[in-house]
């Protein structure tokens, strides 16, 4: 499979289509099969790119202290920059939909518009979120642990269910189980990733055109921090995905393929 260099490490990716560069970054535990029922519709209208971030499959994991979020940014920009190809359609999900958040804020030139589907994360309190909440941190520090210790299944399972709510792992495809699996002890490195909380200020930065996206069956934090986002950037707009929960491109992906075509071919 193709990949690009970006500070002595290859980013492998999945690409289909011709045209304007639309790129996909991929959440916890993921990589760039995850975005497997998007490649042929998005293709068929953008040169389709889907990433796997550094460590991830088909990468292999091992302890050097180097996947965290400004890690990742910092790929994702020289993957762009590197491309050549100008400013990028940029589209991320959950914990990828942080780092194309964070990608638009410190990198403005290299984004023509932006899509996050329920971006992870949390809000600090100019956005109104609790000092100090660290709901999500703690619950993947916990995972985190489980998996350490070898209980693998046990701590997908936590994960699981915190973006999906009780019983999500037993109700995922198996397809998604070993998706997960492949990419399980990347989650040590994410227990200390550095992100920090959404804010006012970050969110204001962001020049490009961009679409929210939240599934109607999701757990409500997500729409917590959509209904925040779409306050403080300045050109926001957001649409619901019936019939999906957090994993909202694989749950309707005619759907969500369609409100990413149209938000696209506005731009």
């Amino acid at each position: 499979m193709p990949s690009i260099e970006i500070d002595g490490f290859p980013i492998a990716y999945a690409e289909a289509g011709a045209g304007t560069p639309l790129l996909l970054v991929h959440g916890t535990l993921g990589d760039q099969r995850s975005f497997a029922k998007q490649m042929d519709p998005l293709g068929a209208a953008y040169h389709l790119m889907s990433l796997s971030m550094r460590h991830c499959w088909p990468g292999t994991w091992f302890e050097d202290g180097d996947f965290t979020i400004d890690r990742h940014v910092a790929d994702v920009a020289g993957f762009i920059a590197t491309l050549g190809q100008g400013p990028v359609h940029l589209l991320g999900h959950s914990r990828g939909g942080h780092i194309a958040f964070r990608v638009a804020e410190r990198h403005p030139e290299l984004v023509r518009a932006l899509v996050l589907a329920e971006p992870g994360g949390e809000l600090d309190e100019s956005l109104g979120g609790a000092p100090a909440s660290g709901a999500q941190g703690a619950s993947f520090a916990a995972g985190a642990a489980l998996i350490g210790e070898g209980d693998i299944e046990g701590g997908l399972r936590l994960i699981a269910e915190y973006t999906g709510g009780p019983g999500a792992w037993e109700k995922r495809p198996e397809h998604r189980k070993m998706l997960s699996r492949d990419n399980a002890r990347t989650l040590l490195g994410q227990a200390d990733e550095g992100r920090k909380p959404y804010s006012r200020t970050a969110a204001a930065r962001i020049t490009a055109p961009t679409l929210l996206l939240g599934g109607d069956q999701s757990q409500p934090q997500f729409g917590t921090i959509i209904a925040a986002l779409m306050t403080a950037i300045p050109d926001a707009r957001s649409a619901v995905i019936r019939r999906a929960t957090h994993s909202l491109n694989e749950d309707n992906p005619g759907d969500f393929n369609a409100a990413v075509l149209e938000f696209l071919a506005q731009r």
